[in-house]
């Protein structure tokens, strides 16, 4: 079987119809059509349901879900171990929203190289559409992000809560602020940013990175949502000030992980997230929480 019959196959569920799968993949939607239809051939079986509202998995398509899963993390897993270098068990790959490497995921890989320094990292920075891909595909091990999707065969857990503060480089502008950026969250975010600020006009200035607000407010002034976590150093440092009487808004985090996969490194990592979440959890006074939901 072609690998990337299984590859196109994992992209057509993980977006749920094929025109986006072909994007994903950068192919053309007939590429996409023509993999899928001689899959279905080589395994005699119709995978998926097709209609105006995208692509559904069949009993038979969810079935082969888990073997298809297993042919691409075995080639990914082949892959890393050949290109390992010397004095290395293994390796794990780790994707996450920019905003968890500013503080929180380092300190995990931190801990990882003092803990398990026989294992190698590969470090990425991504949006929850491109980590749940490759989470689908095999070729992320662990994502940790804000808005996770359910996905047969993945494991879902919050780690934390974000706490979003309204901060200005300015410690008496009035708010509404012209120089206000408006930091797209997420959709638990806008929704609880439109009831707080149901009249607010519109922002001139809207990103999809946190730190791209940031350097934006530290260089022209202005103000903008962020995780407290990112922003007590700079208050502190007088640089930053919260904005008086702003609501507060809060934006779990997630790690995202294979369900099926037993390897000790694996549940090492997680059980390392695990613990740092639990820390952050403590030193933000919020309460400790059960386990996680699992897809």
């Amino acid at each position: 079987m072609d690998i990337e019959f299984a590859r196109t196959f994992l992209a057509v569920a993980a977006a749920g119809n094929f025109v986006r799968a072909a994007e994903r993949l950068h192919v053309t939607q007939s590429t996409v059509s023509a993999r899928i239809q001689a899959l279905e051939n080589q395994l005699g079986a119709v995978l998926f349901r097709r209609g105006r509202g995208g692509a559904e998995l069949t009993q038979a398509g969810r079935r082969f879900l888990r073997h298809a899963k297993t042919l691409v993390q075995t080639l990914e897993q082949a892959r890393h171990d050949v290109g390992l270098p010397a004095g290395f068990r293994g390796s794990l790959t780790i994707s996450g929203r920019l905003a968890l490497w500013d503080g929180f995921l380092p300190q995990w890989v931190e801990r990882m190289r003092k803990t398990h320094p026989d294992i190698s990292l590969w470090l990425e920075v991504g949006f929850e559409e491109g980590i749940m891909q490759g989470l689908v595909q095999g070729a992320v091990d662990i994502g940790v992000m804000y808005t996770p999707e359910s996905r047969p065969g993945l494991g879902i857990e919050r780690l934390f809560e974000e706490v979003l503060v309204l901060v200005s480089t300015e410690p008496t502008i009035p708010w509404p602020d012209k120089g206000y950026i408006h930091m797209d969250w997420g959709s638990e975010f806008h929704a609880q940013f439109t009831t707080s600020f149901p009249e607010i006009a519109p922002s001139a200035i809207t990103a999809n990175i946190g730190w791209v607000v940031m350097q934006q407010i530290m260089h022209c002034g202005g103000s903008g949502y962020f995780p407290l976590r990112m922003t007590r150093e700079l208050i502190a440092q007088g640089q930053l000030w919260r904005v008086p009487d702003s609501p507060s808004f809060t934006l779990p985090a997630y790690m995202v992980f294979p369900v099926d996969r037993q390897e000790d490194m694996l549940a090492n990592a997680l059980d390392s997230l695990r613990a740092l979440g639990a820390e952050e959890r403590a030193a933000s006074g919020e309460s400790p929480i059960g386990v996680g939901k699992r897809a």
